[in-house]
């Protein structure tokens, strides 16, 4: 803002030095009519709406057109520098109004021009005219370009913004179904495990309620981290580490107490690599629950491989098959995948089912 005050005031000094300089080298004087006070009264206000029009755009056009109707009769150099400052104020005024009023300022101007050009008497009409209204019209065609691509921006932050709101939605939904989904139907499993033999088997349901009591936890902590990422607004989750090859066999270990016996092969891997890892560790927990929850499977196999610059994962069971029905388990393994550009399916194979996904996670990295 300062910068263009400061533009605007050397604006100023050279329109007005410009006058000066065509009365002192005698191309220019003022009527004779005219007192020369007057005269250079009309010439330093017909400048003073180009600082003004900063601070009140309308008052400033106003102005503007209050000195240019005054200095139509002197022509010249005073003429010149009223039209302009009319031209600079019109583009200012519809910059920061874009409505109907800066279009009615902008023919209110041109009609103004108009009739002061030919009914009061002047060194040209066909000049003052000529001149008044292409500075208004250059002033207005200006404005409205830029109000118009101020407005597109506004509009296109405020798209981004929403788009990110979305985005951020529907990650945090996703976790959130993962964490919730999965813990869920293993407590719901030993809990119905726990009920059955309580009486007769008291050992088993200390173990089914040691399992719901581990899990319980896990989730309180999982869900306790995303609450907070929704409370400070930030949008980013706390800094955890990233899941790890434990991380994935605990995760076995804990659907095997479910129910299926679970085989957990990972080849070509050492660790899993940077952000991938919650993709993969999520995927697989996905596939986990839908085996503990519908498939009534007594074996399930993941194998997890690892090659160059991708990492494949693959879930397979025994259970009874069947078509997938389409809910947000399968929605969001599919997101993950595709945030990577990979390849995921979940279709029946044999006599049950299998999941499969392929993240070519440095290729992703590079885009």
């Amino acid at each position: 803002m300062r910068i263009r005050m400061v533009l605007d005031g050397l604006a100023v000094l050279v329109l007005t030095l410009g006058a000066v300089g065509n009365l002192a080298a005698g191309a220019w004087s003022l009527p004779l009519w005219l007192p020369a006070w007057l005269g250079w009264t009309i010439l330093v206000v017909s400048g003073v709406p180009i600082v003004l029009r900063r601070w009140s755009p309308r008052a400033a056009y106003i102005l503007s057109l209050v000195a240019t109707a005054a200095a139509v009769p002197i022509g010249g150099p005073v003429l010149a520098v009223a039209v302009v400052s009319a031209g600079c104020a019109l583009y200012t005024f519809v910059v920061h109004r874009g409505s109907r009023a800066s279009r009615v300022g902008f023919a209110a101007g041109l009609l103004g021009v108009g009739l002061v050009g030919i009914v009061v008497p002047n060194p040209s009409t066909a000049t003052t005219v000529n001149f008044g209204a292409s500075a208004l019209i250059v002033g207005f065609a200006l404005g409205i370009a830029v109000h118009g691509r101020r407005e597109h921006a506004v509009i296109e932050r405020e798209t981004h913004a929403q788009q990110a709101v979305s985005a951020e939605r529907l990650r945090i939904a996703r976790e959130m179904h993962d964490v919730v989904a999965h813990s869920m139907s293993l407590i719901a499993v030993k809990a119905a495990v726990g009920n059955h033999v309580a009486l007769e088997q008291p050992d088993q349901a200390r173990d089914a309620l040691r399992v719901i009591e581990d899990t319980s936890r896990e989730t309180l902590a999982e869900l306790r981290r995303m609450l907070g990422v929704l409370r400070d607004g930030t949008g980013v989750p706390a800094l955890t580490p990233a899941p790890t090859l434990d991380d994935l066999r605990a995760l076995a270990e804990r659907a095997q107490q479910a129910g299926p016996a679970v085989d957990l092969a990972i080849d070509g891997l050492t660790e899993l690599p940077g952000g991938v890892g919650q993709s993969v560790y999520r995927i697989a927990q996905e596939a986990l629950t839908n085996v503990v929850k519908h498939a009534n499977a007594t074996t399930c196999r993941i194998h997890v491989t690892g090659g160059d610059g991708e990492v494949s994962i693959e879930v397979n069971d025994n259970g009874r098959g069947g078509e997938a029905v389409p809910g947000h388990g399968l929605i969001g393994m599919r997101e993950r995948v595709a945030v990577y550009h990979g390849e995921f399916s979940a279709a029946p194979a044999g006599t049950g089912f299998r999941v499969y996904a392929r993240l070519p996670y440095e290729r992703a990295a590079n885009r």
